[in-house]
């Protein structure tokens, strides 16, 4: 499938209008560096949807106060205006883009591969959340723990290099993160997340070959700045 590029608008911030809400525009509502919302904006690009969910970034440091009276009081993101309601929770909302519109399906319909799938949906918050606390602490431990449990459900199914055999809301939902501990514990504490895991580096080669999702990256260099500023420099 083609990918189709888009220009990125700039986010929207205090001094902002509003878009004209519940027009029957379909709206996704993120940041371009939270990880979240990475999750909705990969599933949206990989199902060809640029065309069908209009991309509204908003400043998150600079919120503007409409967002939260009017669109989500959640006042966050990823959140996503559609048929006149707007719902958020990004393991929610990749689930509801994959299957509320058109393009490639991202969950196999098979039994194992579907219940292989959601375990692993499940165990991510026990991932971020054991490698965000082992930044305080013994990083290598944690990280060693975490990746071994990537690398050896990556030996589930050998007829593709991603979690269920072929490219995945699996996949969507783990990369931002992965992405950002990649860069961070090798700049920082000089750990290599793929040494000594083959599968684990197969499919975070594969993965960053797919258009839908490499436009989505943030820059390293913010993100281990970000992450100092948010980890290293409390302690």
């Amino acid at each position: 499938m083609a990918y189709k590029h888009e220009d990125l608008s700039p986010p929207l911030d205090s001094t902002s209008s509003p878009p004209p809400l519940f027009d029957g525009t379909t709206r996704l509502y993120v940041s371009y560096t939270c990880p979240f919302a990475q999750r909705v904006w990969i599933t949206r690009n990989y199902k060809g949807l640029q065309d069908k969910i209009k991309l509204v970034p908003i400043n998150l440091q600079n919120r503007p106060a409409w967002y939260k009276e009017k669109v989500y009081p959640e006042n966050k993101v990823p959140s996503l205006e559609h048929n006149g309601k707007v719902i958020g929770e990004s393991l929610d909302l990749i689930k509801y883009v994959d299957s509320n519109f058109e393009g490639p399906s991202l969950f196999p319909t098979e039994p194992e591969r579907r219940k292989f799938g959601e375990e692993l949906i499940t165990y991510i918050d026990t991932f971020t959340r054991a490698l965000y606390s082992s930044f305080k602490g013994d990083a290598a431990k944690e990280a060693d723990a975490q990746f071994d449990y990537l690398e050896n459900a990556l030996k589930k199914f050998d007829d593709g290099p991603f979690f269920l055999g072929q490219f995945s809301l699996v996949d969507i939902a783990y990369i931002p993160f992965v992405e950002r501990f990649q860069v961070f514990l090798s700049e920082v504490f000089k750990y290599d997340i793929t040494a000594g895991r083959p599968k684990l580096a197969a499919w975070f080669e594969e993965i960053n070959k797919i258009e839908a999702y490499k436009v989505t990256k943030t820059d390293p260099k913010e993100l281990v700045e970000f992450y100092k500023k948010r980890f290293l420099d409390q302690q």
